[in-house]
């Protein structure tokens, strides 16, 4: 796969006939169509041309292969200058490249707009455990990590098993090995794990346990974003609780390395109208997303701290040499 990253990249460059910069804003989702980058780029491909930022109808691309190395690929190698062209990203994007991934390529080779919303990582425990706050989990981790078992939804070395392993980093736990985790299909196999005992804790989203929140069946001791989330107001944040750690699937945004500064700040400019538009707050209200917003030059430096962590815990856990 890592040779093949860039020769799928021109290939998927000679089909679709890409003959130089495009004539109106394209945006690149590097997957098929229903998946969470469709979904970052047609939102926000719509609202830009809804509110007046495009006077035209703004194009999305699918361009999927190589957990979204295809897209950075070719944006690296054939459309590094293009002006007119953006692509989603999220917190996969950054994982892949902390853990190259995308065999030959790194952040710095494109320039990181922002990210405007995401979905809230959480952790979760069964109505009946015994953890009542995240810091009983902890401490129970720290006294004894192999009796805690945590359940997630990505294979080992995933978001879904990085976000506990940040999280007790942040604690003051450091043995990123001793951490038991069970990587599994999805996040709803995941909970049933959890609420039948066999695993002691889950390590998800907020989207995708609002189901089991409403019918009881899970506490959950923390929400890894900045503030509560509307309509679960009584659960706390891991800041709250003394962890000071954020873990959101974050939506965004990158362009080609090559565009000028002022490129890049139109199309910073315009992500944050979006992100301050009604629309956005209703597709985010009706999506379960949170507000995330780091625009520009915060987010580079976002991105840039958030890849470090992930290559180090990754190389902690021999994801990576």
């Amino acid at each position: 796969m890592r040779i093949s990253v860039k020769a799928l990249a021109l290939s998927a460059t000679a089909l679709m006939g890409f003959a130089g910069a495009a004539s109106a804003a394209e945006c690149i989702a590097p997957a098929n169509p229903g998946g969470g980058w469709d979904f970052t780029c047609r939102q926000i491909a719509g609202i830009m041309q809804e509110i007046g930022l495009e006077a035209n109808m703004v194009q999305v691309t699918n361009l999927a292969g190589a957990g979204g190395g295809v897209a950075f690929a070719q944006v690296v190698g054939e459309r590094n200058t293009d002006a007119d062209v953006f692509v989603a990203a999220s917190s996969a994007t950054t994982t892949r490249l902390a853990q190259n991934a995308y065999a030959g390529m790194t952040a710095d080779q494109v320039r990181w707009v922002g990210t405007i919303g995401g979905d809230p990582g959480v952790i979760v425990v069964a109505a009946d455990s015994p953890f009542q706050t995240i810091n009983d989990l902890i401490e129970a981790v720290k006294a004894d990590p192999s009796a805690v078992a945590f359940a997630g939804g990505s294979a080992v070395g995933g978001f879904d098993h990085l976000k506990v392993l940040m999280l007790l980093n942040r604690a003051g736990f450091e043995d990123a090995r001793a951490v038991k985790y069970i990587g599994l299909d999805g996040g709803a196999d995941a909970i049933t794990q959890t609420v039948g005992g066999f695993t002691q804790a889950m390590t998800g989203d907020m989207s995708e346990i609002q189901g089991f929140i409403r019918s009881g069946d899970v506490r959950v001791l923390a929400v890894l974003s900045a503030e509560r989330v509307a309509g679960f107001d009584d659960i706390p944040t891991a800041r709250e609780q003394g962890v000071d750690m954020v873990a959101m699937n974050w939506r965004g945004l990158y362009v080609p390395g090559g565009v000028s500064d002022e490129v890049y700040a139109g199309w910073a400019d315009k992500l944050a109208q979006v992100a301050a538009s009604e629309q956005w707050q209703t597709a985010m209200a009706e999506n379960g997303l949170a507000p995330y917003t780091l625009i520009g030059a915060d987010f580079e430096a976002f991105v840039r701290d958030n890849i470090a962590e992930i290559t180090e815990i990754s190389k902690e856990i021999g994801i990576i040499q």
